[in-house]
């Protein structure tokens, strides 16, 4: 959040920093105050429209929502009882809402109750638990990305307007190794290989990633280099390298 911005989905994340804190016994008492701060503010804002991951105009995004679910999820099984009840039910309290009002006839999640476009960071809250990866809504999600926003081995963010995807913007390679990474989730290991091989070989000559590249003319854009990408290109690294179900 900065210049008066809110993004609701930063509080998911820190939960999810917090829950891996926890899980390697780092997470002293002063950091738990900071835990149930960032809870408070799930409680508090969940409903209230916010910038969203792409930092657009407010709305009551749905991936914001479900990060917060993601997070509220994985801190619980650090907490006491008492806490992990009361955190489990406003996830499943935010949960059913966002599922009431921001699910597509067609059985994905859209964007916002107000935007039924498929977008590419509706991956990102069912990589981080918010809904298991195999849930009806998961895979017709994910689906919904490859037939709309995949060309050509990389992902785009959603759809501006009809025509070719690359008209407006050109792919995210964040979103390329976010489907690589639901594609190993849900047991599709080779294409998840396909895909990180696909995007992380769309870099500079030092190795560093841009935010976006050009499919056509084979170029890099956007903002370099793009830290969130390069973090999304090494979590997927250690995704693949696992043995499936690990």
């Amino acid at each position: 959040m900065g210049n008066g911005q809110f993004q609701l989905d930063i509080f998911g994340e820190a939960l999810l920093l917090y829950t891996t804190a926890a899980r390697h016994d780092q997470l002293d008492m002063t950091r738990w105050q900071a835990v149930e701060q960032a809870v408070a503010g799930i409680e508090a804002k969940w409903a209230t429209p916010d910038a969203g991951v792409w930092e657009l105009h407010n709305e009551q995004w749905t991936h914001s929502r479900l990060m917060c679910v993601a997070g509220l999820r994985a801190i619980s099984r650090y907490a006491p009882a008492t806490q992990a009840a009361v955190w489990g039910s406003l996830a499943d309290r935010i949960l059913a809402e966002t599922a009431a009002t921001c699910t597509h006839f067609s059985g994905t999640w859209q964007r916002s109750a107000a935007d039924a476009r498929i977008d590419a960071a509706l991956l990102i809250p069912t990589v981080r638990g918010a809904v298991p990866g195999h849930h009806s809504r998961s895979l017709a999600t994910a689906e919904a990305v490859r037939k709309e926003l995949l060309d050509d081995g990389y992902v785009y963010r959603f759809r501006h307007k009809p025509g070719p995807l690359g008209d407006v913007e050109d792919a995210f390679l964040l979103c390329g190794f976010f489907l690589a990474l639901t594609e190993y989730q849900q047991g599709n290991v080779k294409d998840a290989f396909r895909l990180f091989e696909r995007n992380r070989a769309a870099c500079a000559s030092p190795g560093l990633f841009t935010e976006e590249f050009d499919i056509e003319q084979r170029q890099l854009r956007g903002n370099f280099p793009q830290a969130f990408v390069h973090a999304a290109m090494l979590e997927t690294a250690h995704w693949l390298a696992r043995p499936p179900g690990a």
